[in-house]
């Protein structure tokens, strides 16, 4: 348990500072800056589908395929990929930006800062991936806690000195990108180059193609919603502002699943027990975000119950089929898992172009209640024995 609320801190940190910082900017520099949130969400699945496979996959690589070399290699190999991915979106932000039907004057500044700021989150992912796989939780923890407060610091008190846009962005984006050469440095040991790119893929399949099916989601479903105007657009924010960070948390469930089954050291009572603990704190701390946040956006309450209700019985559930389809694809089948988990991302881009307001969250449930079934159809068609500890 306390591994996991570990991993979940770092995560916290990583996925609530930015929150904060946005809402924070609403009010020193301009108050549609806290948009920039929903306008950037769907890159993050970019950058999570990178980690995947340079960050997860490659330390399971280390561990199964003995390849020591596979975690520089990964991070050397992810930080290039990130840079010409972000950095090509970066050079093209007025045609991003216009596309998610925003205004590119008052957004411009601050969403080529955000992209740059996922760049760093990037790097500071592959690298504290390695000490998570080393069990070295203690020193990620401080690593993390570190950037986010550079970051978040940096950001405020420059908002607070001038309303400079380029000056404020600039001043962050330097120092917290030296904190992150400095750390990555400090983590990862240069290495011979030798990594295994189809079992790095394998090994997070499942994860990955989850990632690039969320960003088609996101991107296509928040502008949908959006065509149906402002009531929806303030809902949609406001749902995913309180309950996004609990996501990401969320999936320490995962993290830590995935290092105990690749280290034959996996127990899924035990872990079912820690996760349930976890989720209930993140249900309780979305409804008091959704109390103490609500009065300062005053959204539709029907539009946005519907979407906060799906999002927590969504959340509750998540243990459960994800456990399950990460032990089915590190000690099952791989293909059988990538494929399980895409037909449910198949089924959440359908519902993405659905003629509604809550398209996304229609497609949510609909995937929610496919992965439950299908997780639970494998299991136990295949008889897979998931409550012994150590011989698996």
């Amino acid at each position: 348990m306390n591994r996991l609320f570990r991993i979940s801190f770092d995560t916290l940190l990583t996925s609530i500072t930015p929150i904060l910082g946005w809402f924070l900017l609403g009010i020193l520099v301009d108050k549609n800056l806290v948009s920039i949130f929903s306008l950037i969400y769907p890159m993050q699945f970019v950058i999570s589908s990178i980690h995947s496979i340079f960050g997860t996959g490659a330390n399971i690589s280390a561990i199964r395929d003995n390849n020591k070399n596979s975690i520089f290699s990964g991070v050397l190999l992810g930080s290039i990929l990130g840079i010409l991915i972000l950095g090509t979106v970066a050079l093209n932000i007025d045609k991003y930006i216009s596309f998610m039907n925003m205004d590119i004057q008052i957004y411009r500044i601050f969403a080529i800062y955000a992209v740059f700021q996922m760049l760093l989150q990037l790097l500071l992912n592959l690298s504290l991936c390695k000490l998570y796989y080393e069990n070295d939780n203690k020193r990620a923890n401080k690593y993390s806690f570190c950037f986010n407060i550079i970051n978040f610091c940096t950001l405020i008190i420059m908002s607070i000195v001038t309303k400079n846009q380029v000056i404020i962005a600039t001043i962050s984006i330097i120092f917290t990108t030296i904190f992150v050469i400095i750390m990555m440095f400090r983590i990862v040991k240069k290495t011979k180059f030798e990594i295994n790119l189809i079992n790095c893929i394998k090994y997070d399949s499942v994860h990955l193609f989850a990632e690039i099916s969320m960003f088609i989601i996101y991107l296509f479903g928040f502008k949908n919603s959006f065509n149906f105007g402002e009531k929806y657009i303030l809902a949609t924010s406001f749902a995913t502002l309180i309950t996004d960070t609990q996501w990401d948390i969320s999936y320490a469930i995962k993290t830590v699943a995935q290092i105990d089954i690749a280290k034959k050291d996996f127990s899924y009572k035990e872990h079912m027990i820690n996760s349930r603990k976890l989720i209930c704190l993140l249900i309780i701390s979305t409804l008091i975000m959704g109390i103490v946040l609500y009065p300062s956006y005053k959204t539709d309450i029907t539009a946005t119950l519907f979407i906060v209700i799906v999002e927590l019985v969504s959340l509750y559930m998540y243990p459960i089929y994800i456990t399950k389809l990460t032990y089915i694809q590190l000690e099952y089948s791989a293909i059988k898992a990538t494929i399980s988990k895409q037909i449910a991302n198949i089924l959440r881009i359908f519902c993405s172009f659905l003629p509604s307001p809550f398209c996304t969250s229609i497609g949510l449930a609909v995937s929610v209640i496919y992965q439950l079934t299908s997780t639970h159809y494998i299991i136990n068609k295949n008889k897979l024995n998931m409550e012994i500890k150590q011989k698996l």
